[in-house]
């Protein structure tokens, strides 16, 4: 079998979806996050039956959590495995960005420190606070946020495990100490943590290589090959055949297209720019049979969402009807009573 239909299998795209988005989470280990609303979606089409509140249900209801597991990137993981992940991958990306840090934004271990102490004094108890809450308490102490400063010692703050996301509070996200948000869990051993991360990378994406594992979780080469043979990942994953149309309509950073290091398998290389025009801006795209067909954006437009599709080649009749059903999909997941489909 191809490997586009093998990963339809191991991406939970195909018929073989879940039941809960805790479920989605921790079969994939991480699921991309930065696009929050397209993350919705990522973890909800991979449901057997969900409306967008169900994952956002899961999230206020700590199943799950929104934070920088892996490449100072934000991802989905599920709460029980949030501490081990962070413990394995973070204080590497910290490490990278530290002299950075200091150099293009003056921020030292003296003035982190500061904002440490400020910041868990500040959300002690349970407390949530929005970024422009969090920044206002670091203006009046006398540190700068400007010139995305502020964000910086978010971004560290939470890499030394301090802080992640709680609640949204109304469109605005929230943070909340993570000490406090998150269920204690026993510490995995390095080799335990590094095996079982292999395992659910190869679960969740494979077919894939120790290539595209480094690239998706950040480790070294030489890690990545150690991970694989702790967890004895086989050469080769076989599924059955399957003869039905698998249609997908993918959010922006799905990780089906951003979690290898290689992706032509799943994307004719002369397309590759309008699946990615630079900057690190990954589209929203049509997928067939586990290949990637096309673009797509949305609006939403009353009780009905339209959805135009950019598509590479012309759509059969079978495959635009199959396009449809999966916008009626989509529609329901957002609330709306119809989807208008424009290819």
């Amino acid at each position: 079998m191809s490997v586009p239909l093998q990963r339809l299998r191991s991406q939970l795209l195909a018929r073989n979806r879940a039941t809960t988005a805790a479920e989605v989470v921790a079969h994939f280990g991480a699921v991309q996050a930065q696009d929050y609303l397209g993350a919705l979606w990522a973890v909800g089409l991979r449901m057997r039956s969900a409306v967008e509140r169900d994952v956002e249900r899961a999230l206020a209801e700590r199943e799950i959590v929104r934070c920088w597991p892996m490449r100072g990137t934000l991802h989905f993981v599920a709460a029980t495995d949030a501490r081990w992940m962070l413990e394995l991958l973070a204080p590497r990306v910290l490490t990278r960005h530290r002299a950075r840090l200091q150099r293009d934004f003056e921020l030292d271990a003296r003035t982190l420190r500061r904002c440490r102490t400020l910041l868990e004094r500040a959300l002690r108890g349970g407390k949530t606070l929005t970024r422009p809450e969090i920044y206002a308490i670091f203006e009046d102490a006398g540190i700068s946020t400007r010139a995305s400063r502020g964000l910086h010692i978010l971004f560290s703050l939470a890499h030394e495990y301090l802080i992640c996301f709680g609640p949204r509070r109304g469109k605005q996200p929230t943070f909340v100490l993570l000490d406090e948000w998150l269920p204690a869990t026993k510490p995995k051993p390095r080799d335990e943590a590094l095996a079982e991360l292999a395992k659910r990378y190869i679960t969740g994406h494979g077919p894939a290589t120790v290539a595209d594992f480094a690239w998706w979780s950040g480790l070294t080469l030489k890690e990545a090959n150690e991970g694989f043979a702790l967890a004895n990942v086989p050469d080769e994953i076989v599924t059955r055949t399957r003869s039905s149309l698998t249609a997908n309509l993918l959010p922006p950073f799905d990780e089906y297209t951003v979690a290898y290091k290689e992706r032509t398998a799943i994307i004719d290389p002369s397309f590759a720019r309008r699946l990615n025009a630079g900057g690190g801006i990954l589209n929203a795209v049509v997928v067939m049979n586990g290949i990637v067909v096309g673009t797509w954006k949305r609006d939403l437009r009353g009780t009905s969402v339209d959805i135009t599709v950019a598509p590479f080649r012309t759509l059969t009749a079978r495959e635009t009807h199959a396009l449809e059903k999966e916008g009626a999909r989509y529609a329901k997941f957002l609330g709306q009573e119809s989807a208008v489909m424009r290819v």
